[in-house]
């Protein structure tokens, strides 16, 4: 009922940035949580950075100053501004939406991720 298309991984040197975006599409009512979250190999999955629907912004400690979150409510689609680029930051990126469908019953859903590797 809700999906969720992301979009900008890649390679890049460290240093570099990519800019990922989390479209989201369906029987969407409202979204008021989205986040970026990124798994590396052999790691457990974390929350890189959330963005709620009244504009509060979370980032994890080692992104702080280096990522962003945007978004552009009309085309619902969050964006994620990843600059200084650092090997550690390799992993696979997926989005998450929660929110309400038309409907009004709840949904979490999740894209199918991105690969992002950061490499000279």
């Amino acid at each position: 009922q809700v999906q969720l298309v992301e979009s900008g991984g890649g390679l890049v040197q460290p240093g570099g940035s990519l800019r990922l975006s989390c479209a989201a599409s369906g029987s969407i009512f409202s979204i008021y949580f989205m986040g970026w979250y990124r798994q590396a190999p052999g790691k457990q999955r974390e929350l890189v950075v959330s963005l709620t629907s009244g504009g509060s912004t979370n980032l994890a400690d080692s992104v702080k100053g280096r990522f962003t979150i945007s978004r552009d409510n009309a085309k619902n689609t969050r964006y994620l501004q990843m600059n200084n680029l650092k090997p550690e930051d390799a992993a696979v990126y997926s989005c998450n939406a929660r929110g309400n469908l038309v409907s009004r019953q709840p949904f979490i859903s999740w894209g199918q991720g991105t690969q992002v590797t950061v490499s000279s």
